[in-house]
């Protein structure tokens, strides 16, 4: 099998652990950026466009003419839902795109939208407004109080996120970013939970939850694992109202007991390091999926209070063999 991993950036461990087990795959990875670290994990690598740039789609398809792709694995939010749109242009090349689809992507990107889709379906999730208008009457009528959270409604990997605690910040906060959504701010305790989706049954058929015990921007760097039936039947039930495929990444906090769903990235997430350290491995269930066999759910096999530390590394490369090939000059 031949992957390409997009927009890679910092993922590098991810790929080892793809180079680890697939030992008879080749991995392919691109980025905008010729210093992205990951680039260097990869069997090879090319610089491409950015996301938005019209000419994204026909350089990943070229790339997948190449490298002969078998299968794509996006690695930020913003490029699942462009992905998901031309599914059937990969198709067409014999290539499974492991995105969501269409409904699923925009939902999962938009998060006052899946705020609204998880309310009326009766999901326990953070109370949302789109707007400054709503906010302030909210506050007005005492629905919210100070202190807020404010993040983008479209945003990734908690940048641009603010602790507001006045009007004043609030206004200075929409100043800078008028597509702002609003919430109150929880005490309580912050979930995460890497979910595997088979790509033939769209069932759900692995999970692996931890508590996160520190945060930087772009997630969790120190985690510990548990297990909760409870949240179990609450991702279950997720996963039958999106059209999931693959690796996705679910964020909660615990509050009273309660899991509030704040938001799922439909991708492998950072903390995935931890649900394979700790055993729960979703490359096997890929390599099944692309040879057309159906994955049997599997759960919980893995220990309680097994802690995650992520440290920083480093890799070096000559400024002249940072990509192999360079798909942004024409």
């Amino acid at each position: 099998m031949n992957y390409l991993f997009t927009s890679v950036g910092r993922r590098f461990e991810l790929l080892k652990l793809f180079k680890r087990d697939l030992k008879e795959s080749r991995l392919v990875a691109t980025d905008s950026r010729p210093h992205a670290p990951a680039l260097q994990a990869a069997d090879r690598s090319y610089l491409v466009p950015p996301v938005y740039d019209p000419d994204y789609i026909s350089c990943l398809l070229e790339i997948c003419k190449r490298e002969s792709i078998d299968a794509i694995f996006p690695l930020i939010d913003s490029e699942i839902p462009l992905l998901a749109r031309q599914v059937k242009l990969f198709q067409d090349q014999g290539v499974t795109v492991f995105v969501p689809n269409v409904d699923s992507a925009d939902r999962c990107h938009d998060k006052f939208a899946f705020y609204q889709y998880l309310t009326e379906q009766g999901i326990p999730t953070i109370m949302t407004y789109g707007t400054l208008v709503e906010a302030k009457a909210a506050l007005t009528r005492g629905a919210l109080t100070f202190p807020l959270f404010v993040k983008p409604r479209y945003g990734s990997g908690g940048i641009g996120a603010w602790t507001i605690h006045s009007i004043s910040e609030i206004e200075v906060a929409f100043a800078d970013e008028a597509t702002l959504i609003v919430q109150p701010f929880i005490q309580g305790e912050d979930i995460g939970v890497d979910a595997f989706v088979d790509a033939l049954s769209h069932k759900l058929v692995s999970a692996f939850m931890k508590k996160k015990l520190e945060l930087t921007i772009g997630g969790a760097n120190k985690t510990i694992s548990f297990w909760d039936e409870r949240l179990f039947f609450l991702i279950d039930k997720l996963c039958q109202l999106f059209s999931f495929v693959g690796p996705i990444d679910i964020d909660l906090f615990c509050q009273d007991g309660v899991y509030y769903v704040t938001e799922i990235n439909p991708r492998f997430g950072g903390g995935y390091l931890h649900a394979d350290g700790a055993g729960v491995n979703f490359l096997p269930l890929i390599e099944n999926n692309l040879k057309g066999i159906k994955n049997e759910p599997y759960y919980g096999e893995y220990s309680d209070n097994l802690v995650m530390m992520m440290y920083d590394a480093v890799v070096f490369q000559e400024q002249s063999s940072l990509v192999d090939v360079d798909l942004t000059s024409g």
